[in-house]
């Protein structure tokens, strides 16, 4: 049985994508992807990417409904507060930000869905609803790492406004070299292969 193996060179930082292992069998993140978007000695936190759900943004937050990127249904970001949601953009002009913006890796961050739409309608290239979010322990994300639970890989923008979200997981694999890659069509269970 080939696993990811452990790296303790893989750093966990804002704009890493954490993308399970073939072993990873948790419900909540089996198949995913997940963008971290805030680590630190405390602990981490991300937004599972390749989730979305039958949900319309304009069914739940009706004023960001044009504002939001296609498709434009409300992503399961994770299972931690899926009844508060996160707004996730891309800044057309990295240098002029909208009020109620916050960095997180390139030209993506956080938008505050309580600023008022018409102050960011223009700053932003895209945007994505997130309900809920992936949280870890100060150790517990590193635990999972060194079992061998996750693919730590570096992140691109495209990777969260992709259309269809159905072969995230394997493409991102795909681009990594090495034994990342093999994964990216390696079934859950290697035995029936």
């Amino acid at each position: 049985m080939t696993r990811p193996t452990p790296d303790s060179q893989a750093s966990v930082v804002a704009g890493t994508l954490l993308v399970a292992s073939p072993e990873l069998v948790d419900p909540n993140f089996a198949d995913t992807v997940v963008l971290m978007i805030d680590v630190d000695e405390g602990g981490a936190v991300g937004l599972v990417l390749n989730r979305p759900s039958p949900v319309l943004v304009a069914d739940v937050l009706e004023s960001w409904r044009d504002v939001v990127s296609e498709p434009e249904t409300l992503f399961s970001g994770g299972p931690v507060g899926a009844d508060g949601a996160l707004g996730l953009a891309r800044l057309r002009d990295p240098d002029e930000p909208p009020v109620g913006f916050t960095p997180v890796f390139a030209d993506l961050g956080l938008v505050d869905l309580d600023t008022p739409v018409e102050l960011v309608e223009g700053t932003l290239a895209e945007a994505r609803i997130f309900a809920g979010y992936a949280g870890w322990g100060a150790e517990q994300l590193r635990r999972e790492v060194d079992e061998g639970s996750w693919y730590v890989v570096p992140g691109e923008a495209g990777d969260v406004f992709r259309d269809t979200v159905d072969d995230l997981r394997r493409q991102v694999l795909r681009r990594q070299p090495g034994q990342a890659a093999w994964a990216s069509t390696r079934p859950a269970d290697p035995e029936l292969n």
